[in-house]
């Protein structure tokens, strides 16, 4: 009778439910969305608009709950790390020309089809259909906000700018002071550790905030805003499609000399969940990790993956601004010239830490139409589509992030090609497999 009752866990392992992967979780929760969202916009259903507009709200809110705490510590241990690695110097000043480069080429691939698609003619929008934003951006604001007035109220008001620059000036300080200050960095990774698998806890319903948010979009929306802003819509897709699956893959197969399909094996988890979440920072800890798992070291990854999330933005701050600048001369019948559009790919490749790895890229757009002496108004008339825009340029963000570290760590030689080669598991599905196994033990 004994072996029969030890024999009877083992038989019924084999009736477990199979596990479903994360990204087919993704897609129900995106297909539900759609139709759940359809049902309510067609049949006015109130209560579900309402249900649909909580759930993806909460999951943004937790998202969103974690990301002063994270940035700070993410970023002060990053830069702490870097002792850790050969050529730190050389790597951190080789990841931000990479990240100027690809920026530089992203505004250039944006200019060319807002040029060749003019985006603005025969949408039936006037000037008068535009608002000014209640905040907008400026290179004085810009320059002068990045040194908080003092230390709670960017963490409060959520600054993330600010918060990179105290985080920054105390990873520096950590530095200097070394071994006195191994406390601090002890706790401060413990702390860091403590959020990461807080923070992995909220992905882990990303299904249902992608049912959420998808839903809500197609209640709120439909499919006739998005038709009105047709031409448009699809220039920001095509161009951050371009940018994803054509520039990086030939970096990658140029430069870092890869094969590009098993980069986006690898990355594809973290760029699936930035299309949902629509922020980079709360990607960010799935970014470090796929990024890992591409073989890329991880001293050198904790220090590019933050720093990327916070300043490495190809759709928010480049595509996108360029296109919207085109389209918002064209309505308000402003004639562009070769020195703005020089002005546009300038305000790009520098000024896209204005956007700070948050959800949505009005400041970097306010701070292009600013430069460009384009009249704010226009921000308006892009708000009710920025939603459905902001998935693509986000995903196109993350999978950029991603991609630099792993073509400076090819350039350097340290790149584990055999971890590149097999980086094909979802990191949610076996993120807690050493722990079972040790409680297993």
């Amino acid at each position: 009778m004994s072996s029969a009752l030890k024999a009877s866990p083992q038989g019924s392992s084999s009736f477990r439910l199979p596990k479903v992967p994360f990204w087919a979780q993704i897609l129900l929760g995106l297909v539900l969305g759609v139709v759940l969202g359809w049902i309510a916009r067609s049949g006015d259903v109130g209560w579900l608009v309402t249900t649909l507009d909580k759930i993806g709200s909460i999951f943004v809110q937790l998202l969103k709950l974690a990301v002063a705490p994270l940035v700070f510590f993410a970023i002060l241990i990053s830069i702490t790390n870097l002792r850790n690695v050969n050529n730190a110097a050389r790597l951190a000043t080789r990841t931000l020309l990479w990240f100027m480069a690809t920026s530089l080429i992203a505004v250039a691939i944006g200019l060319a089809i807002g040029l060749i698609t003019n985006p603005g003619a025969g949408t039936d929008l006037t000037p008068k259909d535009g608002a000014k934003p209640d905040h907008a951006g400026s290179w004085l604001d810009f320059l002068t906000g990045i040194v908080p007035t003092d230390i709670i109220t960017p963490f409060t008001e959520l600054n993330v700018l600010q918060i990179v620059f105290i985080a920054a000036v105390a990873g520096v300080a950590a530095l200097q002071l070394g071994e006195k200050a191994q406390p601090i960095l002890t706790l401060s990774q413990s702390v860091l550790e403590l959020l990461q698998k807080a923070l992995w806890w909220v992905i882990r319903l990303a299904p249902l905030g992608t049912l959420g948010l998808i839903g809500t979009a197609i209640a709120d929306y439909g499919w006739n805003l998005i038709g009105k802003y047709a031409t448009f819509t699809a220039d920001i897709y095509i161009g951050c499609a371009l940018v994803m699956f054509g520039v990086y893959p030939l970096l990658l197969a140029t430069v870092a000399k890869v094969n590009p399909l098993s980069f986006f094996k690898g990355a594809w988890p973290a760029i699936q969940l930035a299309f949902v979440s629509r922020s980079s920072v709360g990607t960010m800890p799935l970014t470090q990790k796929v990024t890992e798992r591409l073989g890329v070291p991880k001293e050198y990854a904790s220090f590019a993956v933050p720093f990327g999330s916070t300043t490495k933005m190809d759709g928010c701050a480049s595509i996108y601004p360029a296109i919207a600048a085109i389209f918002i001369a064209q309505i308000f019948d402003v004639h562009l010239g070769i020195g703005d559009y020089l002005l546009i790919a300038f305000v790009s490749v520098i000024g896209s830490a204005a956007t700070a790895g948050l959800t949505g890229a009005t400041v970097m757009l306010t701070l292009t139409l600013s430069t460009l002496g384009l009249p704010l108004e226009g921000v308006g008339l892009l708000m009710a589509i920025d939603p459905v825009l902001d998935m693509m340029r986000t995903a196109t963000n993350v999978a950029g992030q991603s991609l630099i570290p792993v073509i400076v760590s090819a350039r350097e030689k340290i790149l584990d090609h055999e971890a590149y080669a097999h980086a094909s598991a979802s990191p949610l599905d076996d993120y807690d497999e050493p722990e079972r196994r040790l409680a297993a033990a």
